[in-house]
C-alpha cells in the first residue's frame, strides 16, 4: 500500500505533467458555473455549466464516468474519447485519464444526457482543472472512520461525509431562522466585548490572558448578559446577541469549552414572556427549517457498556411546565415511603442522594445537594420539551426573586432530549437587592464584583426577561446528532505533539 508521501510524489510528478501541457494546475481566472442540483434539472439536450471536486472515476475502455459534488449535491460526468474535442490538443482524452486524480476540482461544460442504466448526466464537451490535490480523499464507501481524525481534519469528513455536511448546513440555516424570528418580533442583534476587564453572567472559570498594552488581565467572556443588560438601561427595549462563550471547563459529549450561545432580553416582559418567545421560535425553526416537528434521539453507548437514546422528541405535543421542587419531590417520592425530600435536613439528603448514586459531600451547601441530584438523576431523563420552573435563589443571583416565596427565583430552564439548554427568567433590576446578593457571592468567591453594572441599574433599568441559549445543543437534538463535536466545524481538542 503506498504511503501519503508516495502518493503526493506521484501526483506531483501530475500536476508537473500539467503545467507541461500549458495547463495551470491552479488557475487565477474564475469558472461560471451552476450548482449541481439545478443542472441537474435541465432536460436532456440543454448546456450546463458545473464545477465541484471528483469522487468517483471509472474508465470502461472508450469511456470514463466520473463523478464531481459541489455544496448542492453530486453529478455523473461521462468522458467519451469518441466525441471528446479538446481545446488543447496536449490535453486529449488519455491525457485526462492518467492524470486526473480522486480530489481534484474541475470545472465541466457538457450537455445534459441520460445514460442506459438511466442516471443523469453531462457528456463532456470542455473539461478544465481548477485545482490539483496533492493528497488523496477518504476512501469511498467508509470515508473516515477515526474519531480524532473526523474532528481534526472536518474538511476530509465534510468531503466524504454528507449527512456531515448537510448538518453544517443546516446549523448556518437554523441561525439564520433564529434571526429572522427574532427580527420579525422587533429584537435588535447587538454586539458585546469578548475580552472583559471582569467576567460576570454566569459562575464559570474564565480562560483568562494579559493584554501587554494596558498591562493586564482580561478574560474571554463567559456570558454576554451583563453587557446586554446595559444596553436596556440604554433604552434599547429588545435586544439579542449570537457569538462564542469560552468556559475554562471540562470535555464530554455535551460541553465544548468555546460554544455558541444567544441570549435574549426585552424590557416589560418577564419568565412567562420568554416561554412565549422558547416556543415561537422553535415552531419556526421546525416549519422552516426542518419542515417536520419530530426528532430522533440517536442511540449511543455510555463508558460503561450501558445503551441510551432512541426517543422520539415531539415538539407538537406542546411544552410541559413542573415546578423544581414537584419534579424533585416526584422523583424522591417512592425512595423516601411517601416523604417530601424538602422536609429532610441537609444530612438526610446527602444520605438519601448517595443512596440514589450521586456523589454529594458534607462540604456542600443544602441547595447544591438537591441541584446535585436534580443535574445528575432528574434532568437527563427529561425528553419532551419542559420547562422547569422556580429553582432556589443561590442557584442565580440575577434573576428576581419569586413574590410568593421569596427563597425562589422566577426562573425556568429549558430541558429537552436530556440536556438543559439555557436559562431563562425575570430579571431582577433592584440594584441595592443586586448589589447585596452579587456582594455575597463574591465572599463565596462564585463571581468578582462588577461595580460598573451596578451603576448601569442605578440609573434605572426596566422590568424585563431574559433568556440564554446553548446553540450547539439545540443544534444537536435537532440534526438527531450523538456529540457536541459533531456540531461544531472545528471543536476544541488537544494539541498534537510533533513525532
Amino acid at each position: 500500500m503506498s504511503s501519503d508521501n508516495d502518493i503526493r510524489a506521484q501526483r506531483v510528478a501530475k500536476l508537473e505533467a500539467f503545467r507541461a501541457a500549458g495547463v495551470n494546475p491552479f488557475p487565477e481566472k474564475p469558472f461560471a458555473s451552476e450548482p449541481i442540483a439545478e443542472a441537474l434539472k435541465k432536460p436532456e439536450g440543454a448546456s450546463a455549466s458545473v464545477a465541484g471536486r471528483m469522487v468517483l472515476f471509472r474508465e470502461m475502455g472508450n469511456i470514463t464516468f466520473f463523478h464531481i459534488q459541489d455544496r448542492t449535491g453530486r453529478m455523473q460526468m461521462v468522458l467519451n474519447k469518441r466525441t471528446y474535442v479538446p481545446t488543447n490538443p496536449a490535453t486529449d482524452y488519455k491525457f485526462w485519464l492518467k492524470k486526473l486524480d480522486l480530489g481534484d476540482i474541475v470545472h465541466v461544460v457538457g450537455e445534459r444526457v441520460k445514460t442506459n442504466s438511466g442516471e443523469e448526466s453531462l457528456m463532456v464537451k470542455e473539461l478544465s482543472l481548477v485545482s490539483k490535490a496533492l493528497l488523496p480523499i477518504p476512501e469511498k464507501w467508509h470515508g473516515l472512520v477515526n474519531e480524532d481524525q473526523i474532528y481534526r481534519q472536518r474538511y476530509l469528513d465534510l468531503i466524504s461525509n454528507r449527512e456531515s455536511f448537510e448538518r453544517f448546513k443546516l446549523r448556518s440555516k437554523m441561525i439564520g431562522a433564529i434571526r429572522e424570528y427574532l427580527n420579525g418580533l422587533g429584537f435588535l442583534e447587538l454586539e458585546t466585548p469578548v475580552l472583559q476587564a471582569i467576567e460576570g453572567g454566569a459562575a464559570a472559570k474564565p480562560f483568562v490572558t494579559h493584554y501587554k498594552a494596558l498591562d493586564a488581565d482580561f478574560y474571554l467572556r463567559i456570558a454576554p448578559e451583563l453587557y446586554l443588560k446595559r444596553a436596556l438601561v440604554g433604552g434599547f427595549e429588545k435586544v439579542y446577541e449570537i457569538g462564542k462563550n469560552y468556559r475554562n471547563e471540562g470535555l464530554s459529549r455535551k460541553h465544548n469549552p468555546e460554544y455558541t450561545g444567544f441570549e435574549i432580553y426585552q424590557a416589560y416582559s418577564d419568565m412567562y414572556g420568554m416561554m412565549e418567545i422558547w416556543k415561537g421560535m422553535l415552531a419556526h425553526l421546525c416549519e422552516n427549517v426542518f419542515h417536520k416537528w419530530q426528532f430522533k434521539r440517536p442511540e449511543i453507548t455510555l463508558a460503561d457498556g450501558t445503551k441510551t437514546g432512541g426517543e422520539v422528541i415531539d415538539f407538537s405535543l406542546g411544552w410541559k411546565q413542573i415546578r423544581y421542587k414537584d419534579i424533585v419531590r416526584e422523583r424522591t417520592k417512592e425512595h423516601l415511603n411517601g416523604g417530601d425530600w424538602f422536609t429532610l435536613s441537609k444530612e438526610e439528603k446527602i444520605k438519601a442522594a448517595r443512596a440514589l448514586g450521586c456523589d454529594v459531600s458534607e462540604k456542600m451547601e443544602d441547595f447544591e445537594v438537591t441541584q446535585e441530584f436534580y443535574s445528575k438523576k432528574i434532568e437527563p431523563t427529561i425528553m419532551q420539551p419542559t420547562f422547569v420552573t422556580h429553582f432556589p435563589r443561590e442557584l442565580c443571583p440575577l434573576a428576581k426573586l419569586n413574590a410568593e416565596d421569596p427563597t425562589l427565583v422566577d426562573i425556568f430552564e429549558c430541558a429537552i432530549a436530556g440536556m438543559e439548554l439555557g436559562p431563562s427568567y425575570t430579571e431582577l433590576n433592584d440594584p441595592i437587592l443586586q448589589r447585596e446578593i452579587l456582594l455575597k457571592q463574591v465572599g463565596e468567591e462564585v463571581y468578582r464584583f462588577d461595580e460598573d453594572f451596578i451603576t448601569s441599574l442605578e440609573h434605572g433599568m426596566p422590568s424585563a426577561g431574559g433568556m440564554g441559549v446553548g446553540l450547539d445543543r439545540l443544534v444537536m437534538i435537532l440534526t438527531e446528532a450523538q456529540n457536541i463535536r459533531d456540531v461544531i466545524l472545528f471543536p476544541t481538542l488537544k494539541p498534537q505533539t510533533s513525532q
